[in-house]
């Protein structure tokens, strides 16, 4: 990658439009298609539109399911924090500071991602697509948010083994909101609910443990 500003804007999805019935994979290829000499972080994220913050999310989540050394998650775990606050506060879409906006790699490099990740894509979009959507309107949008930053906030306490669960449940969402899936999106609450309550019984338990012994 290197830090310079694609020179041509890419094509995004109409905000107007909730279902979203361009598949991500078929959006990724068009603008591998369309793309000028460089594409830039930021323009993925313009062209995404209202869909990069499950589609950051979801990035920003799959470190984290990773194995990595204690205390790794409270360093990784801060990017979703910082995409679900934006949900919060009400933005439209991911906003990036400059310095990650203009990182970019060129045409040729991004096709060859594309056509990498495609095939995974394609069979993940099987099961899951534009389906009992809920979240229409921004206060829905925002509960969202705040429910993802909690997760967030879960994956960056230092809690053994305790990052696993928290993650995938912000992955699952963030693939519940690219898409506008509606049942993945049950699931991914349902899976978040359960890895914070464990969350909150591990600290509660440490904490009386905690008092007990001093």
């Amino acid at each position: 990658m290197n830090p310079q500003s694609a020179l041509s804007p890419l094509p995004s999805i109409a905000h107007s439009d909730p279902k979203h019935p361009e598949k991500l994979s078929e959006l990724l290829e068009r603008l591998a298609r369309d793309a000028g000499d460089r594409v830039s972080m930021g323009q993925i994220a313009t062209a995404l539109d209202d869909r990069s913050f499950g589609a950051f999310l979801l990035v920003f989540a799959i470190p984290n399911l990773i194995p990595l050394p204690p205390g790794a998650t409270m360093v990784l775990g801060l990017p979703m924090v910082f995409v679900a606050w934006q949900m919060v506060i009400g933005y439209n879409k991911v906003w990036l500071p400059r310095v990650l906006a203009n990182y970019s790699v060129d045409r040729a490099t991004f096709l060859r991602m594309v056509t990498r990740v495609s095939p995974w894509l394609r069979n993940a979009e099987t099961w899951v697509r534009p389906r009992n959507w809920p979240l229409n309107g921004p206060i829905r949008e925002r509960l969202f948010g705040i429910f993802s930053l909690l997760l967030g906030i879960t994956c960056v306490l230092p809690i053994p083994f305790g990052n696993w669960l928290p993650a995938f449940a912000v992955a699952v969402l963030g693939v519940a909101h690219t898409e506008r899936d509606g049942n993945c999106l049950a699931l991914g609450v349902f899976t978040g609910i359960v890895s914070i309550t464990v969350a909150a019984l591990v600290v509660g338990f440490t904490g009386a443990v905690l008092m007990l012994l001093f």
